[in-house]
């Protein structure tokens, strides 16, 4: 469409810059947020949960100040990023004492979501010192659990905001490019599942992710204000074969290993 830019499916008419012209012309002395927050109100662009669509509004005043389409103010302020040089979690004293034996004897197991609790650190701290791929601060809508049982934590699981493009995904759902656009927050994927090293319980990881299949949409649309459908996760054939997954009946499995297209294991919640 010629004299038309897109941004995160946003079509952004001649129009449209024309307008951004003249709000950035009516108030010379307002700072890059500000302009921002002004445009998301005067276009109602907001997230699902009522929040202004700030950040996504500002990557595109950025995309059109680098076209040579607008000329935004100087940076006044550059934004603190703890993530840069973020201090490592560190490890939590633990009564590491094996549990083994059968399931039926491990229950009742109670799940607790952490995310912006108290125990949230607890939550890093396992995942930084016990999961091979140490603790990343997730990004975008995201939740973080710890299974406990007898008052002892046993497993930790995450999820997040699902990747934009997965084609094996996409063919199976059957939906559109727009369609993806619309409802691809309606899709979460495991982005952490660990169970504690001294826990040795048969089914026990088959049984967490059933179970969290059963509460994760709950917990979602508390957190976030829209339910989740569908549950994803990825799967590393060259470490792991998937099986709790499928015994699971739960998840979209993405498996990838060395010269192998991605095996779609497709189980619904």
């Amino acid at each position: 469409m010629e004299g038309a830019w897109k941004y995160r499916g946003r079509i952004i008419t001649a129009e449209d810059v024309q307008y951004i012209r003249a709000l950035v012309g009516a108030h010379p002395s307002a700072s890059r947020r500000t302009l921002s927050r002004k445009l998301c109100e005067a276009w109602e662009w907001r997230q699902t949960n009522g929040a202004l669509r700030d950040m996504v509004c500002r990557g595109l005043l950025l995309m059109l100040e680098r076209a040579g389409q607008i000329q935004l103010p100087p940076v006044t302020y550059k934004r603190h990023n703890p993530l840069v040089q973020r201090v490592r979690p560190e490890p939590v004293l633990l009564d590491q004492t094996p549990i083994s034996g059968k399931l039926r004897d491990l229950k009742p197991i109670q799940f607790q979501q952490v995310r912006r609790t108290s125990d949230e650190p607890l939550f890093n701290s396992l995942m930084e010192h016990h999961h091979y791929l140490g603790y990343e601060q997730p990004v975008g809508e995201h939740l973080k659990y710890v299974a406990w049982a007898a008052g002892r934590p046993i497993a930790c699981l995450a999820w997040s905001s699902a990747p934009r493009h997965i084609g094996s995904r996409d063919r199976y759902i059957g939906w559109s490019r727009e369609a993806r656009r619309r409802n691809i927050r309606l899709i979460a994927y495991n982005t952490r599942f660990l169970i504690l090293p001294w826990v040795r319980v048969p089914h026990l990881a088959s049984h967490l992710l059933a179970a969290m299949a059963a509460r994760v949409s709950v917990d979602w649309e508390r957190m976030y204000g829209h339910p989740i459908y569908f549950l994803e996760t990825f799967v590393d054939a060259e470490r792991f074969r998937g099986t709790c997954y499928r015994a699971a009946n739960l998840l979209i499995t993405h498996k990838f290993g060395p010269q192998q297209e991605p095996e779609f294991n497709v189980c619904e919640p």
